[in-house]
């Protein structure tokens, strides 16, 4: 047998697996690490976050990935090179983390690595052509492993679009695994770059769903990024707080197929884009608004499109508690407006004993426990959650 297929058996068959979950959002902010232990697989996973981390990325990283994220046209040679080099430079900042930690890389069975969304590509959002729904995220695992010298997993949402879904929302297999309660009616609400939810219903029902809803942070930061030099968001809301909802715009942004189609769906910054922002204000015929109404107008655009989405999906099944994530939840303006229009107080996900920051960092470790010990949770016939083990496995060695 192969050594490193050997390491993978007895990995699977360890009562306490130490995973390493790394997540990279829209927002370019930084690379989230988590350590995390499990145990058990599916339905019975168990799992304790030991340590967490977000490591701030250099801002000359930080623009090289917006040269190349959510256009249709890029350098080539320049997605090539980063491939390689994210690859590496997520070693580095791992490394440096367990060092931190006093930790060695030995010590860690597995990382689980979502990469670098660079273009969400489904094809409800594209005029008529003969390809399916694609995404791509860059970030080798074959130099994360090789960097790091831990056996890797990566690439996810590759086998999501192969078994004919969109390739996200991912977040609905560890909301359900981790989340689900017998006794409460559960939203996990996620505001990332795209704003998603789970609805995880009591009585141990199968009948969860999840799908993205419209923007979260993405316009607001694309906004911030074009018009305050040095900012790449709206820190607290800062900006959006001293400027007011302009309900005209509001309506514009609204006026497109996306919120006219149905759910469960899935979209990205290639839609919610500045070019989209800015064909609302031509056709609202607002060109002499503030920067700080813009900004508060597109807080306003994603409290109401979460709004409308859980009102639509989940009202009339019962009481509810939400449980917030996602960078979004930093925003007082955004959460403030959620919280008025829903009548309901949102609770963290750190009530359930996950921290907020952590969580979708601490999902890819999950999706990594199941490639390598579960892969056995029959999920049920629900659209874009296929029963399917995720992620591609690189060797150290």
């Amino acid at each position: 047998m192969n050594p490193n297929i050997a390491s993978l058996y007895a990995i699977a068959n360890k009562p306490i697996r130490k995973i390493i979950g790394l997540m990279s959002g829209t927002s370019f902010d930084g690379l989230d690490i988590a350590l995390c232990e499990f145990s058990g697989s599916g339905l019975e996973t168990r799992v304790k976050v030991v340590h967490f981390v977000s490591k701030a990325y250099l801002p000359q990283f930080k623009e090289d990935l917006k040269s190349v994220f959510s256009k249709r046209t890029v350098d080539l040679e320049k997605v090539t090179l980063l491939n390689a080099f994210i690859g590496d430079y997520y070693g580095r900042l791992l490394l440096e983390s367990l060092k931190d930690w006093g930790i060695s890389a030995s010590d860690i069975d597995l990382i689980a690595s979502h990469g670098q969304t660079i273009y969400h590509a489904p094809k409800q959002q594209r005029e008529a052509d003969v390809y399916s729904n694609a995404t791509l995220q860059i970030g080798d695992g074959d130099h994360l492993a090789m960097k790091s010298g831990i056996i890797t997993i990566s690439d996810f949402r590759q086998k999501h679009v192969a078994a004919g879904c969109e390739g996200a929302p991912l977040s609905v297999y560890g909301d359900y695994l981790l989340f689900s309660n017998p006794d409460e009616n559960r939203v996990m609400l996620n505001i990332g770059g795209i704003s998603n939810f789970t609805f995880l219903p009591s009585a141990g029902s199968t009948d969860f769903f999840s799908s993205d809803v419209g923007p979260g942070n993405t316009l607001m930061d694309q906004y911030v990024q074009l018009n305050y030099l040095g900012k790449y968001f709206d820190q607290d809301g800062v900006i959006a707080s001293s400027g007011k909802v302009n309900f005209k715009l509001l309506d514009s942004l609204f006026d497109h197929d996306f919120f006219r189609s149905g759910y469960l769906k899935t979209t990205g910054p290639e839609l919610f884009s500045l070019a989209y922002l800015n064909n609302a204000i031509q056709n609202s015929g607002l060109h002499e608004l503030s920067n700080e109404d813009i900004m508060a107008t597109l807080a306003a655009f994603t409290a109401n499109a979460i709004v409308k989405a859980i009102t639509f999906c989940v009202e009339g099944k019962g009481a509810y508690e939400i449980y917030i994530s996602g960078g979004g939840m930093h925003n007082p303006i955004l959460t403030g407006m959620i919280e008025e229009q829903l009548g309901k107080k949102l609770k963290f996900t750190s009530d359930l004993g996950i921290a907020p920051d952590a969580k979708e960092a601490v999902l890819f470790a999950l999706l990594g426990n199941e490639a390598i010990a579960g892969g056995k949770t029959d999920f049920g016939k629900h659209p874009g959650v296929p029963s399917i083990s995720m992620g591609k496995i690189s060797f150290p060695g």
